[in-house]
C-alpha cells in the first residue's frame, strides 16, 4: 500500500460523503483534532514513564481513541450518518476532572503553562484542544454536526488542566504561579469548582 496517492495534489481532499477543499472549515475541524491526539500521545508517552502516573497514562490512551472517533464523526459530509461518539464520555470526564481537583493542592491564584516536562505537554494539548473547539463550533454554524463531540472537547480541555497541575504534584514539581495574579479563587472554593485559565 502507498502513502501518496496524488489525488490531494490539486488542494482537495476526501470526505465521506464528497470533496472539498483542505482548507475546508470541517477538514479544519478534524485536522486540528487529530493535531490534538499527537500531542496527547505524547503526554501519554511521558506519563507512562512513571509508576505514579500509570492511570493517567490509561486515561490518555483512552481519549485518544475517543478523540479519533470524534475525528471520524466530523468526516462524515452526509446528513443522517451513523455516530461513534455519544454523551457517556463526558460526563466520566467530569469524574477524573471532579477527583483531580481534590487530589491537587488548592488554587487562588492564576499559575503559568510548565513545571514538569508532562504537565507542560498537558497545556499543550488543552490549548490546542481549545482551537480544536473552536473550529469545531465554527463548523457547526455552517453543517450539522454531532453535538457530542462539542461538548466532549470542552471538557476534554478542563480535564487537560486539572492533569497537568496532578502531574506536577505527583512528580514533586511545584505549579509557577503567575507573579502580577491577586488571589482570584477565594480559599475553599477552588477545589470545588472545575478551574482553567480560560472560561467555559
Amino acid at each position: 500500500m502507498r502513502l501518496y496517492t496524488k489525488t490531494g495534489d490539486k488542494g482537495q481532499t476526501s470526505l465521506i460523503g464528497g470533496r472539498v477543499g483542505k482548507d475546508d472549515i470541517r477538514v479544519e475541524s478534524y485536522g486540528t483534532i487529530d493535531e490534538l491526539n499527537s500531542f496527547v500521545g505524547l503526554a501519554q508517552a511521558e506519563a507512562a514513564k512513571y509508576e505514579s502516573l500509570q492511570e493517567m497514562s490509561d486515561y490518555l490512551l483512552d481519549i485518544q481513541h475517543e478523540l479519533f472517533d470524534c475525528g471520524s464523526d466530523l468526516a462524515y459530509a452526509k446528513e443522517g450518518s451513523p455516530f461513534k461518539m455519544n454523551g457517556e464520555p463526558a460526563v466520566r470526564m467530569e469524574e477524573w476532572i471532579d477527583r483531580y481537583i481534590v487530589e491537587a493542592p488548592e488554587l487562588t491564584r492564576f499559575i503559568l503553562p510548565g513545571g514538569s516536562a508532562l504537565s507542560s505537554m498537558l497545556h499543550v494539548c488543552r490549548t490546542v484542544c481549545r482551537r480544536a473547539e473552536r473550529r469545531v463550533v465554527t463548523l457547526s454554524g455552517e453543517h450539522a454536526i454531532n453535538q457530542d463531540v462539542l461538548i466532549y472537547l470542552n471538557r476534554l480541555s478542563d480535564y487537560f488542566f486539572a492533569a497537568a497541575r496532578v502531574a506536577n504534584f505527583k512528580l514533586d514539581v511545584p505549579d509557577t504561579e503567575y507573579v502580577r495574579s491577586a488571589e482570584v479563587f477565594r480559599k475553599g472554593k477552588a477545589k470545588t469548582k472545575r478551574i482553567t485559565e480560560e472560561k467555559g
